[in-house]
């Protein structure tokens, strides 16, 4: 079984991956599926924001209803990923929580009539989860007369511990799939080599950067270094001026197929 210590470092890891890739996720539901190439880590240097307005601030983080999603994959992604963190913290507060009605650390359930805390979408969720993973707020607290009020929550229990870790794993992984980030290989599709026609080679793992490898192996000629197979490798670094050599090779082609 996982060790405490490493359970609550791999649940508040994940959690943290979910809360900075959520916006991603809630933008892909309004777009069809995403082709492997480019990949996603890319987009914002590949797509011109609105005017000035930075994307990330145009992004929605708050799951709304939609009538006709483009990516159904991406939607049932961020409800599970909702359903899960918004149960998951109802039973911890249920454990742990002590905090006085009026204390804005607390978690507040719903009700027929009111949201409760699910209001304040995954977010809220994400970070308060992370909170009893990681036992903040669970010393006495001295006040300003000196006296001492009782911890906002509890240590959390062991098993409760390892269901948090169990929960936040699983909907980072949902989310990762769903985006394309999760650990994968797949061929770049309709696209060899601009230096030798080789086939190319995405590499995705949502704990490293993207890269793109060669299948020719050292007789490549792309001006980029070795991996430990002998391949050529295109880094995190060296992708965009991939993407720029592909473009630049796929032209010809389209004005061929259009001739």
């Amino acid at each position: 079984m996982t060790s405490p210590q490493t359970a609550r470092h791999e649940g508040a890891a994940a959690l943290r991956t979910v809360r900075a890739q959520w916006g991603e996720l809630l933008l892909a539901i309004e777009t069809p599926p995403a082709e492997p190439w480019p990949p996603r880590q890319l987009s914002h240097l590949l797509r011109p924001a609105a005017g000035d307005e930075p994307l990330v601030e145009r992004a929605p983080l708050v799951l709304r209803e939609h009538p006709a999603p483009a990516n159904l994959d991406a939607l049932d992604a961020g409800l599970h990923a909702e359903r899960a963190l918004f149960d998951l913290a109802d039973t911890l507060a249920a454990a742990v929580q002590r905090a006085p009605l009026d204390d804005p650390r607390r978690w507040t359930f719903r009700s027929l009539s009111d949201p409760g805390s699910r209001a304040h979408g995954l977010h809220w969720a994400a970070v308060w989860v992370e909170g009893r993973l990681l036992d903040e707020d669970t010393e006495p607290e001295q006040q300003l007369d000196g006296t001492l009020t009782a911890a906002p929550f509890l240590p959390l229990p062991e098993h409760l511990l390892h269901e948090a870790h169990r929960v936040a794993r699983a909907v980072e992984g949902r989310v990762l799939r769903a985006l394309g980030l999760d650990a994968r290989t797949v061929p770049v599709p309709e696209r060899p080599c601009p230096w030798c026609k080789g086939e190319l080679t995405l590499h995705t793992d949502p704990d490293e950067a993207p890269r793109v490898t060669c299948s020719t192996g050292p007789s490549c000629t792309a001006p980029v270094p070795y991996d430990e197979l002998g391949r050529r490798v295109w880094e995190w670094h060296a992708l965009p001026a991939l993407v720029i050599a592909l473009d630049a090779a796929q032209q010809p082609t389209e004005r061929a197929r259009a001739a």
